[in-house]
């Protein structure tokens, strides 16, 4: 078993689909197929099973998962301490779109000044979704996002975070706003059928409040914009009011207070040192 096939492994046991894993290893979903039956003739055991479209691993295969796993982050260990005398370390933090302020403000100068040695590069994602990709697929050692995460991944809680409302001018409210308020409110919200979505929609809910939603979109890079052109108001995390402060755009709190837990997560294996030293930062320092 080469290097190589430790990852084909992984990567299979991580998206339990052929054609999702071997997108994330830039091969064709052929190739990888043929070397993971290869990989098992080799080893004289079954690592995945079929399941309708996908695959499940095995008692066995998860055995090899759990120990190729090692073996990986072992070798990528290794490689780090290789490389120190040439380059400096770096540690790859995925973050959403709204928690990134708070990312660069707070968290990267407190690690920045105990690890001067150490580069960190953030990988923006387009939402939860994206930094949960970015994880399993070995792009981000660590993700900045809210709770949920599905259980592969560990979370370590940070911080409640408040949900606001971001308004167009003009706009005749009350400061905080009534959660009563947002019944018939125009509201940017995420697509149907989003996981954001449902839980906007359960939060609506709760409160017996129906939003119109006048634009449904994911891209978030747009969220301001579309704000900013008077079409509808934007619920969104206090972290992006300095940003939509200076877009013209008013902030204001809702009553009663909604608050999402933030949280650092992480696949399920051991991690480099750099990344729990950050660890070790930021839950000092934590809020949850």
């Amino acid at each position: 078993m080469n290097l190589q096939q430790l990852r084909y492994v992984v990567a299979t046991a991580e998206h339990r689909t052929m054609t999702d894993a071997a997108r994330s290893l830039y091969i064709a979903q052929p190739a990888l197929s043929r070397a993971i039956r290869d990989l098992e003739r080799e080893l004289g055991m079954t690592l995945f099973a079929r399941s309708g479209r996908g695959v499940v691993v095995t008692a066995q295969g998860r055995r090899v998962v759990k120990l190729a796993r090692e073996a990986l982050d072992a070798v990528r260990e290794i490689e780090a301490l290789s490389s120190q005398g040439h380059t400096e370390a770096e540690l790859r933090i995925a973050s959403t779109p709204s928690l990134e302020p708070g990312l660069a403000g707070r968290l990267l100068p407190a690690y920045s000044a105990e690890h001067p040695g150490v580069r960190v590069h953030i990988v923006r994602c387009d939402g939860r979704d994206g930094v949960v990709n970015a994880i399993r697929e070995q792009r981000a050692d660590l993700g900045l996002t809210d709770l949920p995460v599905p259980t592969d991944l560990i979370s370590h809680p940070l911080e409640r975070q408040e949900i606001v409302l971001i308004s167009p001018p003009g706009m005749d409210l009350p400061d905080p706003v009534p959660m009563n308020r947002l019944n018939g409110m125009p509201l940017v919200l995420p697509i149907p059928g989003s996981a954001r979505r449902r839980e906007f929609d359960a939060l609506f809910a709760k409160y017996g409040v129906t939003p119109v939603p006048t634009v449904q979109l994911d891209e978030r890079g747009n969220w301001l914009n579309t704000v900013r052109s008077g079409t509808a108001s934007l619920l969104w995390y206090r972290g992006m009011a300095e940003q939509a402060v200076r877009a013209g755009l008013v902030v204001r709190p809702l009553d009663p207070s909604v608050r999402r837990v933030i949280a650092l997560v992480h696949a399920r294996r051991r991690l480099p040192a750099i990344a729990q030293e950050f660890l070790s930062v930021a839950e000092s320092g934590s809020a949850a």
